[in-house]
């Protein structure tokens, strides 16, 4: 019998059209995770003071709500959803006291109305960032906000993931701080009566370093209103209703104060100028004498020539 022979022939597969234009999302989905990545890595340095800034003062809300005995959910409710900060301090004796949706209203906005003024000067700096927009206005905190409105992103980094994840790391380090100082105050050891004094704590220390960066008696005319504003409510209104008509005469006080206020931040910085001028001028004489004392004993006459003393 003759041997048979069979010749398998596998046909060769051309590629498609198909191929191709899966070909090519592949490598621009992976150039757009590369340009998110390269953005996360960009703003990931500037997120470091500002995620401390933000993470310490949450974990102490997060304690002050568990003394205050509320469950869990509420912590990552609130830090997550409302996000303004003090306010959620202020939020805690909102809901432990009678409902009044109207002061909480104008205690909020008293609070917080600066975001206003936030928002109208970065419509230009979020312009064309798409879907990212309604995110980047409800994460636009105070650290936020000084990151976003001051660095220059560089060119080749995306400008919208990089604001994106400045705004993204500032809002869960607030949530994770929330959370777990909720979880800690679960398990310490001592009691976590009076933890609520962190929030005045915080703002005595930011009134505190305001009180510093002013050298003058005119300088602290700021504080000293607040100060004898909050004295004259708490004696006319008494400990328990005094805060809405102190923020409300405190607004009204510094409004009608604004021209005299400006004009005295002008003349500060002015003064300002002038001491560092007078700085620069005493130390530019300094070295002068210095290199006149250390040119030697020799001197010259009036023709050159060196004369020794």
């Amino acid at each position: 019998m003759n041997p048979t022979f069979v010749i398998i022939v596998k046909p060769v597969r051309v590629p498609q059209a198909a191929d191709n234009f899966k070909l090519h999302e592949f490598e621009r989905m992976g150039a757009k995770v590369g340009r998110r990545f390269h953005a996360f890595r960009v703003a990931l340095p500037y997120t470091f003071p500002t995620w401390a800034g933000l993470f310490f003062p949450a974990l102490s809300y997060g304690l002050l709500m568990f003394s205050k005995g509320f469950p869990i959910i509420y912590p990552i409710c609130m830090s997550a959803l409302i996000f303004a900060g003090s306010m959620e301090f202020v939020t805690i004796d909102l809901l432990l006291s009678a409902f009044n949706p109207l002061v909480a209203f104008i205690m909020t906005l008293m609070v917080n109305g600066r975001h206003i003024f936030y928002g109208l000067s970065m419509l230009d700096t979020y312009r064309g960032t798409g879907w990212k927009k309604p995110f980047l206005i409800f994460g636009m905190c105070d650290e936020t906000f000084a990151v976003n409105s001051s660095v220059k992103v560089p060119e080749d980094t995306d400008r919208g993931w990089f604001m994106l994840w400045i705004t993204l790391i500032n809002w869960s380090s607030w949530v994770a701080g929330a959370t777990l100082g909720w979880l800690v105050g679960g398990v310490l050891p001592f009691s976590t009566k009076g933890v609520e004094f962190a929030m005045t704590a915080m703002f005595f220390a930011i009134v505190l370093d305001e009180w510093d960066e002013s050298h003058s008696l005119k300088g602290h005319t700021p504080a000293m209103v607040g100060v004898l504003v909050s004295l004259i409510c708490l004696i006319v209104f008494g400990p328990k209703n005094f805060m809405l008509p102190t923020l409300l005469v405190m607004l009204l006080a510094f409004v009608l104060l604004r021209p005299y206020l400006t004009e005295l931040k002008d003349k500060g910085d002015g003064l300002s100028d002038d001491i560092e001028a007078a700085q620069e001028s005493s130390t530019e004489g300094t070295d002068l004498r210095s290199k006149t004392n250390n040119s030697g004993d020799d001197d010259q006459d009036i023709d050159g020539k060196p004369v020794k003393r």
